[in-house]
């Protein structure tokens, strides 16, 4: 389907969709970007190469709760799988997450 961005999902649900298929958040994370509610965070960025702080400090996701942006650069800069992996996770939890929000804001009327 394609809809994988946050303006695209909800403008989905408001037009009845309740089901999405889309790689964007795995293809971003393998490209080393992760998705917030800030915007796109483009780890390769030589600006997170000290920054220890968490990859989105209102996340409890795996990825937040275990590595900084720091790690994930040095990951991402080394080609490193694992960097790939963590970042799908994110984005994955991050797009699960904006749903359930949509959800609520919906059930809440």
């Amino acid at each position: 389907m394609g809809i994988g961005t946050e303006d695209l999902i909800r403008h989905a649900i408001e037009n009845g969709f309740d089901m999405f298929d889309c790689v964007l958040p795995t293809r971003l994370g393998r490209h080393g970007t992760a998705m917030t509610k800030q915007g796109h965070i483009k780890l390769s960025n030589a600006q997170y190469r000290n920054d220890h702080s968490p990859l989105d400090p209102e996340s409890d996701c795996y990825t937040s709760k275990y590595f900084t942006k720091a790690y994930l650069h040095h990951l991402v800069r080394e080609n490193e799988m694992l960097a790939g992996t963590l970042l799908s996770l994110h984005n994955i939890w991050y797009l699960h997450n904006l749903v359930e929000s949509i959800k609520k804001e919906i059930l809440e009327g």
